[in-house]
């Protein structure tokens, strides 16, 4: 398995045959652009786009990529009805609780602490819960993106339940956890062989970089990536 950052909280995870793309905030995404990677190259061949919540940072190309692909949408059903409306045509309903088998991989969305919505003509549309995804590979480690998020207790239910390996941990603060939160979310709930930052540096009024995170989480196994630079697993 290989996990490849594309910047903010865009992940995409390599199994043998199949492929999935996560949040895909590209354009407009500058930590993304300054890498220079064509957005065609970061969806190419993908089987499945799963999102996490509806805000634009996380929603980003997924109508442009899914319209150039035969690729699947996975979302929440509020979620995925409103991107059906603008030209989606594949797509797989969820909700909070849900598990779905997709062939090489499970999929389970979990809560999450956040919200979720769209603006249209200036008025803000509500686009279902705001979830964390549990990746479970038929062979290989068990991924955990928990999407924008504050620490609540029940992680450590997910954890019990679906003992992820691999956490992808939002620390940029001011709309997620920040990084003494999120270090205590890993280090309370969690037993992660590796620990992914991510949601950090996109915008200025955000934490600009992952050591604050790295620092709380001391004796910790964490895991910097760099755009484009995929990591096997």
């Amino acid at each position: 398995m290989q996990i490849t950052w594309f910047g903010h909280s865009c992940f995409r995870i390599d199994l043998d045959k199949q492929s999935i793309l996560i949040d895909p905030f590209l354009t407009g995404n500058g930590v993304f652009e300054e890498a220079g990677i064509p957005v065609r190259d970061v969806a190419k061949d993908i089987t499945h786009l799963v999102l996490t919540h509806g805000h634009d940072d996380h929603t980003g190309d997924t109508v442009s990529i899914l319209k150039e692909s035969d690729a699947t949408l996975v979302a929440s059903f509020e979620l995925a009805s409103y991107l059906q409306g603008q030209g989606v045509e594949k797509a797989e309903y969820m909700n909070t609780g849900g598990t779905l088998d997709l062939g090489e991989f499970t999929i389970t969305y979990v809560p999450a602490f956040h919200s979720s919505s769209t603006m249209v003509d200036g008025k803000p549309v509500y686009l279902g819960p705001a979830c964390g995804v549990v990746i479970a590979p038929k062979s290989g480690k068990t991924v955990y993106h928990m999407g924008d998020t504050d620490i609540f207790s029940d992680m450590g239910l997910i954890n019990e339940m679906h003992k992820p390996a691999i956490g992808i941990v939002p620390i940029g603060d001011r709309f997620t956890m920040g990084a003494k939160s999120a270090a205590l979310a890993c280090k309370r709930f969690f037993e992660f062989e590796t620990v992914i930052p991510c949601h950090y540096k996109t915008f200025p009024i955000i934490d600009q970089s992952a050591d604050p995170f790295v620092a709380e989480m001391a004796g910790e196994t964490v895991l910097v990536p760099k755009v484009g630079e995929p990591q096997s697993f």
